[in-house]
């Protein structure tokens, strides 16, 4: 009965959040940080991470209709750091295959979500990669929902360092000499090259378990975002939880360091 009257209290704060929500001041590129799985499992008394992985997985389908229901236009999705790849090859493994569930699921026939793999997937092993690849490839097109990047293999120092090598050996390959290359290398240089340049820029960071640290998350991209932390952990981050972080987002005021 107690968790029955919780449920409705809460559907009608939802509401009461949402009819208040500034819906012309709403994030456009949201970067969540879907912290505190293996956590969560700990406190649930689960013994295997595993359990909070899949948790936490099941919980990015609801995120993305709720980024829909809100105007949101496109979310990264922080799901697997270079760094994490040197956890035990247990836990890797079965964190790999529930990655690969989540994408599979994301691009599955009837959602209107486009989704686009960012990372070094070449650090995964082959069947993986080829996997979200081909799971990614089948959503080209698609509109009508949040565009969603899977960050996997994801590192932000790697990615700085992919696009410094990617904007050098452009210009080097249409014969620019070298040391005018260097001349004219700025900023924009760079931010052209990262993963995505073609995107709409990050206005906020999410990230969910109480810890308040980018982790190496979208470093080049975050230089103006605004950021948000929350204490639950992630598999039980709500829409009200969600729905407080744009409400905190709307009220800021937001000078792009002028």
């Amino acid at each position: 009965m107690r968790r029955r009257l919780r449920g409705v209290l809460d559907r009608i704060y939802v509401r009461r959040l949402a009819g208040r929500l500034p819906r012309e001041s709403m994030p456009r590129h949201i970067g969540i940080m879907v912290d505190g799985n293996r956590r969560w499992a700990r406190s649930a008394g689960f013994r295997d991470p595993a359990d909070g992985h899949r948790a936490g997985g099941a919980k990015i389908p609801t995120f993305l209709r709720w980024c829909d229901a809100y105007g949101i236009e496109q979310v990264t999705i922080y799901l697997l750091s270079d760094d994490n790849l040197g956890r035990g090859e247990e836990e890797v493994a079965a964190l790999l295959g529930i990655i690969e569930d989540v994408v599979e699921e994301l691009a599955a026939p009837g959602r209107r979500w486009e989704v686009t793999a960012i990372g070094s997937l070449d650090l995964l092993p082959d069947a993986t990669a080829r996997a979200i690849k081909d799971a990614a490839a089948r959503t080209v097109g698609r509109r009508g929902g949040v565009r969603v990047n899977v960050a996997i293999g994801y590192g932000g120092q790697r990615e700085i360092a992919d696009a410094v090598r990617s904007a050098i050996g452009e210009q080097l390959a249409s014969g620019v000499p070298l040391e005018e290359i260097l001349a004219g290398f700025d900023a924009e240089s760079i931010s052209r090259h990262v993963y995505t340049a073609a995107q709409a820029p990050l206005d906020m960071i999410v990230r969910t378990s109480g810890e308040q640290r980018l982790s190496g998350f979208m470093l080049w991209q975050s230089a103006y975002a605004e950021m948000h932390f929350c204490e639950c952990y992630w598999p039980d981050f709500r829409e009200i939880d969600f729905l407080r972080a744009l409400r905190s987002y709307a009220g800021r005021g937001r000078r792009f360091g002028r």
